[in-house]
């Protein structure tokens, strides 16, 4: 598990439904669209053209990196509060959990459990239980039904 793809708040950027589902299928709709013609024709739809531009982008780019690496939001409080504190994880924060995580843990319903092993059970506990999610097509917003 590279860290990298790790969010200070405990999800797993490798499975997250942007990274593991949106920018493979726009790389296949592009190759796609690609193999049709679609690129001398796109100025001819509607949107056509600022759409291409985005695909294009979606394809080779991806959507997101991770919020370590500068993707995500960049007024995410739980983001800024680890970077002031210096903590790679909040989940080994001593103020974990506070008031950050109250409406997230609503909208991660399994970050509260994921959580709580990376702080019993260590991080290699942690990271083989992700990459096992990963493995069989998990992805958190799975959860958020």
């Amino acid at each position: 598990m590279d860290k990298k793809h790790t969010c200070y708040c405990g999800l797993y950027c490798e499975i997250c439904a942007v990274k593991a589902k949106i920018t493979p299928a726009a790389k296949a709709l592009y190759r796609e669209m690609q193999k049709a013609g679609f690129e001398e024709i796109i100025h001819l739809i509607p949107g056509g053209d600022s759409f291409w531009p985005f695909l294009k982008s979606m394809a080779e780019n991806g959507t997101c990196t991770s919020c370590r690496e500068g993707s995500g939001n960049p007024g995410c409080a739980i983001r800024i509060c680890a970077k002031e504190k210096s903590v790679e994880l909040c989940a080994l924060c001593n103020s974990y959990p506070c008031g950050h995580f109250t409406e997230f843990f609503r909208g991660y319903p399994t970050l509260e459990h994921d959580n709580a092993m990376l702080r019993e059970k260590g991080m290699e506990a942690w990271s083989k239980f992700q990459d096992e999610r990963l493995a069989n097509g998990y992805v958190h917003q799975d959860d958020r039904n």
